[in-house]
């Protein structure tokens, strides 16, 4: 093939395949390759356009953003372009922007702010006379998605803006909206004890959410945004992007505190390698630091590309990816019967860990990135949040490779296995099933459920295996000498397991609830249960209307709490629990309710107490707990080393309490 075609050939090919990626991207939000192969892909078309000019296009990823705008939402034109960044991976790439500068500003010095490049969802926010008129996506650049009654709904999004910025008759402001780890790690683990399927990482949680035509399940996610620029003011008050931000920050805005002001390029050197080290402790995703041109003036002087300023540029992060082979998909079963595939890997080494499992969500995904035994595959670890597979490498892929066949009956009891209609799991329909069984004992003897400390994986397995337990009331049957006879379990091992059975009988009503593994009822719906109902036998009594009429529970749960108890083989099991002498009531102290009403969410550690036992002190006087401050929380308890809650406490003017002062609440309560 002559020269000039393959250049031609690979030209294209580049351009279709980053045309793919930022769709990929930017309207499904379901990125299938790895920032840092997109980068290569582009450097590698920008380079054969720079060396032949003549093979560019009007529509190559280098001349635009790229991306289109996703249907279902109003188009609306953004004030400035919301252009990409250039990027830099090494020192020496960060002084070579300094250069740059230099050429187009000769004789010029140059003042710089660093920013942590936070990894979620940008947005521009309009205002105007200090009132939020519209909030959209960044769509193409030029045209995003019309999202402003989701983002009203972002509790650091403030919907008026408060001092000088206030008076300004237009505001365009840049952010972006991402969700923390440790909310993030919440959500995942009210939705699976909810048995609803979790988020594959933070950005698609957060992008998910605010795409939403449903802006109330918006609302019920706990997003947050990081504002970084201010794109248009009339008029301008400012003269550096330093005091913009600053001013951004008195008008209500949540500005990122790792933010730097640097004199120079090597201060900025400096503050990079600083944040590469810290990012594990950002408690959110980043995967870089972006590095601006703080004069107002001289970035107006440098312009812009098509594609990115001239003024700034993305200092990249060494990637949290590898590349491995997968050596099998293994299908496990939960205690719902939930059938879960899971790539077995080449150990690898991402980001200070060892990999040797990603997982692959359901059958669909397996699907959509047509995973096979054998690929090659790039994994992504961000965060602390469990790894997965984010591409197929199908050119390295073995010939003999078939595609997987999802199995459609329970690898474990053979039994068929059920995908509802309208969900992405499918599950195993036998109630006997000794996986489902085995999850069962594990989650039924967890520290907030029955909290029955020693039952652990090896003993569960042992249990189930040697046909002792067949349901959670034959734990309260087993003697000592049974116990004694499991392996790995001497005699006085033995007897601190049987204490832990018969002790974890009187826990009560809300924590057997949760134990019991209803769908849909997690710990905080069993203890609404248990406080509504106050015993076994009132509840198992209710109709779905009556369950639903309760505040806090929905339709879903109320038919899912109806069709347990309708169960048969679950009233069997109640039966068995009641007999074996497990407690089937909810303690009520006696007395006044001095906390009923009040809302209470606590941060940090406490040295006088365990969260546990504040949280039920607090339920005992008739307190409710949250897991987010917002402005109908009554007071925010903060302990030793608080997070984000304490300052948000302090944003909107919620009463905190040390530990002393909260001791003395419930003293004089």
């Amino acid at each position: 093939m002559p020269a000039r075609k393959i250049l031609v050939t690979r030209a294209e090919k580049l351009r279709s395949l980053l045309h793919h990626h930022n769709y990929a991207y930017y309207i499904l939000n379901r990125p299938e390759t790895s920032d840092a192969e997109y980068d290569r892909l582009f450097n590698e078309l920008k380079e054969l356009e720079a060396a032949h000019p003549e093979l560019a296009t009007p529509d190559s990823p280098t001349q635009r953003v790229g991306g289109a705008v996703a249907e279902g939402f109003a188009s609306v034109a953004h004030r400035v372009p919301m252009l990409s960044l250039d990027n830099a991976y090494t020192p020496e790439e960060i002084r070579e922007f300094e250069a740059r500068l230099q050429r187009a500003l000769p004789g010029e010095t140059f003042a710089y702010v660093c920013e942590p490049k936070v990894d979620g969802l940008g947005v521009a926010l309009l205002y105007e006379r200090g009132r939020l008129v519209r909030g959209a996506t960044r769509g193409d650049g030029r045209l995003g998605e019309d999202i402003t009654q989701n983002l009203k709904t972002v509790r650091t999004i403030p919907l008026r803006l408060r001092g000088s910025l206030a008076d300004l008759a237009v505001l365009e402001i840049r952010g972006e909206v991402f969700m923390a780890h440790e909310a993030f790690e919440r959500l995942n683990r009210a939705l699976e004890a909810e048995g609803e399927e979790p988020f594959a990482n933070p950005r698609n949680a957060a992008a998910g959410a605010v795409r939403q035509k449903d802006s109330g399940i918006t609302a019920k996610r706990p997003l947050e945004i990081s504002v970084y620029a201010v794109s248009h003011a009339e008029p301008s008050p400012f003269t550096t992007h330093w005091q913009a931000m600053r001013a951004l920050a008195r008008a209500g805005f949540k500005t990122n505190p790792r933010s730097a002001r640097c004199p120079d390029i090597e201060a900025v050197i400096g503050i990079c390698a600083e944040l590469e080290r810290e990012r594990e402790g950002f408690g959110y995703d980043a995967d870089g630091v972006v590095v601006k041109v703080d004069s107002l003036d001289q970035q107006r002087r440098l312009g812009s590309t098509t594609h990115h300023p001239r003024w700034a540029v993305a200092y990249k992060f060494p990637a949290q990816q590898a590349t491995t082979v997968i050596r099998k998909i293994d299908v496990s079963v939960g205690r719902t019967g939930a059938l879960t595939p899971t790539a077995l890997l080449d150990p690898v080494e991402i980001a200070g860990a060892t990999i040797s499992r990603a997982t692959l969500h359901n059958a669909d995904e397996i699907d959509r990135l047509d995973i096979r035994e054998g690929d090659t595959v790039i994994v992504e670890r961000a965060g602390d949040v469990i790894p997965h597979i984010l591409r197929v490498l199908t050119e390295k892929r073995p010939r003999d490779a078939t595609p997987f066949a999802f199995p459609r009956t329970c690898p474990v009891c053979g039994s068929s296995a059920f995908r509802p209609e309208g969900e992405v799991v499918s599950r195993c329909t036998n109630a006997a099933c000794p996986a489902k069984l085995k999850e069962g004992l594990l989650h039924y003897g967890s520290r907030r459920a029955m909290d029955i400390e020693h039952l652990g994986d090896a003993v569960a397995e042992q249990l189930v295996d040697r046909g002792m337990v067949r349901n959670f009331a034959d734990l309260y049957d087993l003697t000592v000498d049974q116990l004694a006879a499991l392996e790995r379990l001497a005699e006085k091992s033995a007897t601190n397991l049987h204490t832990a059975f018969q002790g974890s009988k009187g826990r009560g009503l809300a924590r057997l609830l949760f134990a019991l593994g209803v769908r849909y009822v997690g710990e905080n719906v069993a203890r609404i249960l248990a406080t509504e109902f106050g015993s076994m036998e009132r509840l198992s009594r209710a109709t779905e209307e009556e369950l639903a009429a309760v505040h806090g529970i929905g339709p879903r749960i109320a038919a899912s709490v109806a069709l347990f108890f309708q169960q048969p083989e679950n009233r069997h099991l109640i039966a068995l629990l009641r007999k074996g002498g497990v407690k089937m009531e909810e303690e009520t102290s006696a007395g006044p309710k001095p906390l009923l009403g009040k809302t209470f969410v606590l941060t940090g550690g406490l040295t006088r107490m365990t969260r546990d036992e504040a949280k039920a002190a607090i339920q005992r006087l008739g307190g409710r707990l949250t897991s987010s401050v917002s402005k109908k929380t009554d007071y925010v308890v903060v302990g030793k080393d608080p997070g984000s809650k304490y300052e948000e406490a302090r944003r909107l003017g919620v009463r905190t309490l040390d530990e002393t002062e909260f001791l003395a609440l419930l003293g004089r309560s």
